[in-house]
């Protein structure tokens, strides 16, 4: 008999990663500050407690995650734990802006406001709980997209109401606007387009290692010489290559191709992601069920019909693994490209480093992670739907 049937009380158990998520948020509230307040971007900043932020406001907040931490410590029902995790995601969020625009005086535009380290280890605290609560809830792609789709609509409001305008990363978008959305753009070109490019070349050399066995070993070896290279050592490489094409292949200059830019690391990114794809397809068309082959074969389909009717639709979920593979690598790679004149969004991040302006750091590589999180739930969702529908072909 348990001890409620007995009449006595529930015992109290620990979750496990509730600990971790518990010691990491209560050294946060209690060691580590709250905002980081500079009078200007480039001096060393004051660490400035919640309350001092927002007064009693700032004493409930720290109370109230305080609670959230206990309940999290605790082994509560999972839809408990992500309602909790999601309000205390949401509390920091708004704390955050209220706190900065406190700080500020009205009129100054040189003082900046940043989270200081105990937010982002209870973002990364809570954010940690809330991911295991919902990989235990085992969710279906719908329902995964929809709250990508939900948490997007949050930030959306939040932004849309200029809460977090006197934060310091976003003055710095203010004061770049035209620019992020120029180098964003470039961003989404390199990532979304090399692996367009990868694909539309990938998979036909796939299907040819597949067909034709005793080239694969050196098509594979080749491709995964090229994933050996260091980032930062292709992008260098190719600059030489690109400024000969530029210099020398009449019209190649007037479409950007040179020694530097966006050609080069285009390029780059193409390379890293061909092998996942080509890999991909092989083994996806190995996987394809022998009877399913004989079948499409015994109908009398040819070879092409087998390869576009039959085997590359049950290959199809294996092939979108390894896009999902290369774009969620190809949205962070593609950060890399600042480095070498190529734009995108690292062009904000390394000046952001040579300027010792972590807000600046930010504004880059935050909507990076976010793009590269986002596309990895998309396709994943998209995977397993197209795994479904396999299942319920007869």
């Amino acid at each position: 008999m348990t001890a409620l049937a007995r009449g006595g009380t529930y015992p109290l158990r620990i979750d496990k990663l509730g600990v971790v998520v518990a010691a990491l948020g209560l050294s946060a509230l209690a060691f580590q500050s709250f905002l980081i307040f500079r009078a200007n971007r480039i001096v060393p900043g004051e660490a400035v407690p919640a309350w001092d932020a927002m007064g009693a406001g700032g004493v409930a907040l720290y109370a109230g995650l305080g609670v959230a931490l206990l309940v999290l410590l605790l082994k509560t029902p999972l839809a408990v734990r992500l309602a909790v995790s999601s309000l205390a995601l949401v509390a920091l969020a708004l704390a955050v802006g209220i706190g900065s625009s406190a700080l500020i005086p009205e009129g100054d535009t040189y003082a900046r406001v940043s989270p200081g380290s105990g937010v982002w280890i209870m973002v990364f605290a809570f954010a940690l709980a809330l991911t295991d609560a919902l990989a235990r809830l085992r969710l279906g792609p719908f329902a995964r997209v929809g709250i990508l789709i939900a948490v997007a609509l949050v930030l959306w409001g939040i932004l849309a109401s200029g809460l977090w305008d006197d934060l310091a990363v976003m003055r710095e978008y203010q004061s770049r606007q035209s620019a992020f959305f120029a180098q964003l753009q470039i961003h989404l070109f390199l990532a979304f387009g090399a692996v367009t490019a990868a694909v539309v070349v990938g998979v036909p050399v796939g299907i040819v290692c597949y067909r034709i066995p005793r080239v694969r070993a050196g098509i594979l070896g080749s491709l995964n010489v090229v994933q050996t290279v260091p980032s930062i050592a292709l992008f260098g490489l190719l600059i030489a290559p690109m400024a000969w094409v530029g210099a020398n292949i009449p019209g190649a200059r007037e479409l950007g191709i040179g020694g530097i830019g966006y050609a080069p690391a285009f390029l780059a990114l193409f390379a890293y992601s061909l092998l996942p794809i080509v890999s991909n397809t092989v083994v996806g068309l190995d996987g394809v069920p022998r009877d399913a082959n004989e079948a499409a074969r015994g109908m009398g389909m040819t070879d092409s019909q087998r390869m576009t009717g039959v085997l590359l639709p049950l290959a199809f979920p294996v092939i979108l693994t390894g896009i999902r593979i290369i774009l969620v690598q190809n949205i962070g790679l593609a950060v890399i490209a600042g480095l070498i004149g190529g734009g995108g969004l690292g062009t904000f991040v390394f000046q952001g480093i040579s300027q010792t302006a972590m807000p600046l750091v930010l504004l880059g590589a935050i909507p990076a992670v976010a793009m590269a999180f986002a596309a990895a739930i998309v396709l994943d969702a998209g995977v397993e739907l197209s795994q479904g529908r396999q299942r319920a072909r007869p």
